[in-house]
């Protein structure tokens, strides 16, 4: 997709009404979603923090996506994909803000060249006890991608296009933190399995986008 056709279709993806947890829903092996309908999540005094999904202009003019591959640490998010983003800071307004402080210190697009798009669906994610914020943003140019050093093993730059072609849904079988040998949904994107919440925020976006159409 070209940028411009992306850009052309902000005023309709602002207006459609969020699928929520059904198309969250599409991206949870089904023995996980009858026990997060049972949580009481706010009696886990849950962390919060902000993500972005960024949407921007390749060299090309094709309309891409931000991802990036976490570094090795010892923590349930270790080495998995995800949005850049993070948890809540005392400095942060909003959670917008959080989001958007994030992305400048993991990808270094400066965050007064984000415009937001909408927020989309609120996910509280059990093995962090996280509850966290997605944003849909804009960069107008191509950004100059720099991962954090200390957080960020690699950059993953998406073509839109190619998130959106259904024959990178997949069912992988993978060993989870809280299941070994599972078979899970996930997207197949640059050669890297998406799973987990990420795969749950991207299967709303993919399907704000497929009502735009």
């Amino acid at each position: 997709m070209d940028f411009q056709d992306f850009k052309d279709r902000i005023p309709k993806l602002k207006k459609i009404v969020l699928p929520g947890e059904k198309a969250h829903h599409k991206l949870v092996p089904g023995n996980r979603i009858e026990e997060m309908r049972n949580l009481d999540i706010n009696s886990l005094k849950p962390n919060k923090a902000g993500v972005m999904a960024v949407f921007y202009p390749n060299n090309f003019g094709k309309a891409h996506l931000v991802l990036i591959l976490r570094k090795t640490y010892k923590g349930v998010h270790s080495n998995q994909i995800g949005f850049p983003g993070g948890r809540v800071e005392p400095e942060d307004e909003n959670l917008a803000q959080t989001a958007l402080r994030e992305t400048e210190e993991e990808v270094g697009i400066p965050r007064s060249n984000i415009e937001v798009i909408r927020e989309l669906t609120r996910l509280y994610i059990p093995p962090s006890n996280f509850w966290v914020q997605p944003y849909m943003g804009m960069v107008d140019e191509t950004p100059v991608l720099i991962p954090q050093e200390s957080e960020v093993e690699r950059i993953l730059e998406v073509d839109l296009d190619h998130f959106l072609d259904h024959s990178n849904f997949v069912k992988q079988e993978l060993s989870t933190s809280y299941m070994n040998n599972m078979i899970v949904p996930a997207f197949r994107l640059n050669e890297q399995i998406v799973w987990g919440a990420t795969g749950m925020m991207l299967s709303e976006i993919r399907e704000i986008f497929r009502k735009s159409f």
